[in-house]
């Protein structure tokens, strides 16, 4: 056995792993790199800390008007088109009268069928009361002639209601515009049939003054509570790339969205449009600043969410244990930092306020600026401990 092993082709291989095993051995006896090239470290400044919540919603008019139908019939005319611009109680379509005329005259032919009955009765009444007069008749006879009066006045006043409504529906067959603005949309054709028996079909959508626009937006209830009204807002859409656009919050509406157990508000953001260029129903893509620091001690946000190896896997398997997930790790980290004492990792607790993307403003805590603080294991990258960061974070 010893002989075949001192063979050159077995040998090799063996060697090769026992010098590789030796090796591993003696690394991990020996100390850690040094603390500057172990750690990397940021420094406390100070600066502005703006905190932007951000969010998507659609550009719409201020004011904008469904103009429908209540009556039925087809499309005979149409005076407005895309983009006309409209003034209150311009015509813009006709449907086909001829029904409605032909109701009309049957409701007027009955009236004067009824007003003919009512003087008939008039006559027959006054008769009836000169006769009782006289004692020829009964009282009975007079009684009756009243109730055929009476009856005889209230079927004119029925059928001069149902001319009145006849004439109402004949005046709508004209569609005139309710407000001064431009068409939006147009959702009929010349000829086209429309039913208003069960609902109102919209002929056209009027907007009233597209040099004011409105984004509507859906905030977080996370983020909610940094918005108000008069906040100043910037947006940016597809069409124009790498431009913004400013405006301001105008409201924030009670009502809440809840969506997947999701709640969320709708918010209202106002912008001017002097030439144009924002269309009704682009996607704006909005940045509200809800909270500014001016000049503020800060630190960075890697700092806040670092954690020395050990601790960090600890906090992880924490967090999992009780379903907190990233964000019961985030939580904790926000309340201390570590600093380098003597080439070992020290905890400073902070209180931290405002914070953006990039920084976190400082309220309280053992720092000040140009204090350098640890932000990222270099020693873990890649390894273990660095998915051990990843899962956390």
């Amino acid at each position: 056995m010893i002989r075949r092993l001192l063979r050159p082709r077995l040998l090799v291989p063996l060697l090769v792993v026992v010098a590789t095993a030796g090796g591993y051995a003696w690394w991990r006896s020996q100390p850690g790199a040094a603390p500057a090239e172990r750690w990397r470290l940021e420094a406390v400044d100070r600066g502005d800390v703006v905190q932007v919540v951000s969010a998507n919603g659609t550009v719409n008019p201020v004011t904008s008007v469904n103009v429908g139908t209540q009556v039925s019939g087809s499309i005979v005319r149409l005076h407005a088109d895309f983009n006309s611009e409209v003034k209150e109680g311009q015509l813009l379509a006709e449907l086909d009268p001829a029904l409605f005329n032909a109701a009309l005259a049957q409701s007027e032919a009955n009236l004067n069928a009824a007003q003919a009955a009512l003087r008939l009765a008039q006559t027959k009444e006054a008769r009836t009361r000169s006769l009782v007069g006289k004692g020829f008749i009964s009282q009975a006879e007079l009684d009756t002639a009243v109730k055929e009066l009476d009856a005889a006045q209230a079927q004119v006043e029925l059928v001069r209601a149902q001319v009145a409504r006849d004439r109402t529906n004949l005046r709508y067959t004209i569609i005139r515009s309710p407000i001064s603005g431009v068409v939006v949309a147009r959702n009929v054709e010349l000829g086209q049939t429309v039913a208003a028996s069960f609902n109102t079909p919209t002929l056209f959508q009027i907007a009233r003054d597209l040099s004011r626009m409105q984004i509507e937006t859906s905030i977080a209830e996370a983020d909610i509570g940094g918005i108000r009204e008069g906040l100043q807002a910037r947006f940016r859409v597809d069409a124009f790339p790498g431009q913004f656009f400013h405006g301001e919050v105008r409201q924030v509406r009670l009502n809440p969205t809840i969506q997947s157990n999701v709640v969320s508000y709708t918010v209202i953001v106002s912008a001017d449009n002097p030439d144009g260029r924002l269309k009704p129903g682009m996607t704006a893509f909005v940045q509200v600043t809800a909270n500014r620091r001016d000049g503020v001690l800060r630190v960075p946000n890697a700092a806040l969410r670092f954690r020395p190896p050990a601790e960090a896997g600890q906090a992880g398997a924490n967090a999992a244990a009780k379903g907190g997930g990233a964000g019961a790790g985030r939580r904790d980290a926000g309340q201390r930092v570590y600093k380098l004492v003597d080439g070992k990792l020290a905890a400073v607790p902070i209180q931290v306020g405002v914070s953006d993307a990039s920084w976190t403003e400082v309220t309280g805590g053992d720092v000040k600026e140009g204090d350098r603080l640890v932000t990222r294991d270099l020693a873990g990258q890649g390894g273990p401990q660095s998915q051990v960061r990843l899962r956390m974070f």
